[in-house]
């Protein structure tokens, strides 16, 4: 009986759990174009993620056809073996130049197939030298670059993202702020479907000399 009664009271703490989370409100504080940009892409990704790595290329030519900034978060899948391990390597490549950073990320997308736990390192190595740079022994000393990705993964998981990739088109207007691309092929649709709702931008009036 008290075995039962222990049951009860778990489901019904679940139950109450999961029906706060459905009306917990969604943090949309990720879902906004940098500054100085009227629209821009953001997507929640997993280096390990064989659709991500499979979407990668449609994101760039995007950013490369809009000219739009691509905003990349951290969004990592527990089972995934070393996911995480190469976000932080990626954040380290941050920290010598975003650049570095991103080329690193499309490395690891267009080698995933090839990437293992155990060869993990030797490839980040590989990339490393090609950029006339090194990856120290210990390229995350204090622990700062994991708990970047960590804490970006949990803002991943308050703007409800369940799965990787998580695309939006988004916005600096509050008539359109932002747009979920819920199927990639219609990326540029969707992007362009943005664009046409946005309102016009003000025209600056010209300096009197």
């Amino acid at each position: 009986m008290k075995t039962k009664m222990v049951a009860l009271i778990a489901g019904v703490v679940m139950m109450v759990s999961a029906a706060w989370a459905a009306d917990a409100p969604m943090n949309t504080s990720a879902l906004h174009p940098p500054a100085g940009s009227r629209i821009a892409l953001v997507v929640f990704e997993d280096l390990e993620c064989p659709a991500c790595a499979k979407t990668d290329p449609l994101l760039i030519q995007a950013v490369h056809n809009y000219s739009l900034p691509l905003v990349r978060h951290d969004f990592i899948i527990p089972s995934h073996a070393w996911s995480k391990e190469a976000h932080i390597m990626a954040r380290y490549f941050d920290t010598q130049s975003p650049q570095l950073g991103e080329e690193f990320r499309q490395y690891i997308f267009a080698n995933q197939t090839s990437i293992y736990k155990t060869n993990l390192r030797q490839w980040a190595d590989k990339f490393a030298a090609a950029h006339h740079t090194a990856l120290p022994a210990f390229y995350d000393p204090t622990g700062k670059l994991r708990a970047a990705v960590e804490a970006d993964t949990e803002l991943g998981k308050a703007t409800a993202v369940h799965q990787t990739p998580t695309i939006y088109v988004v916005t600096n207007s509050p008539q359109v702020p932002y747009q979920q691309v819920t199927d990639q092929a219609k990326l540029f649709e969707t992007i362009e479907k943005v664009k046409s709702q946005l309102p016009a931008a003000p025209v600056k009036s010209a300096r009197k000399k």
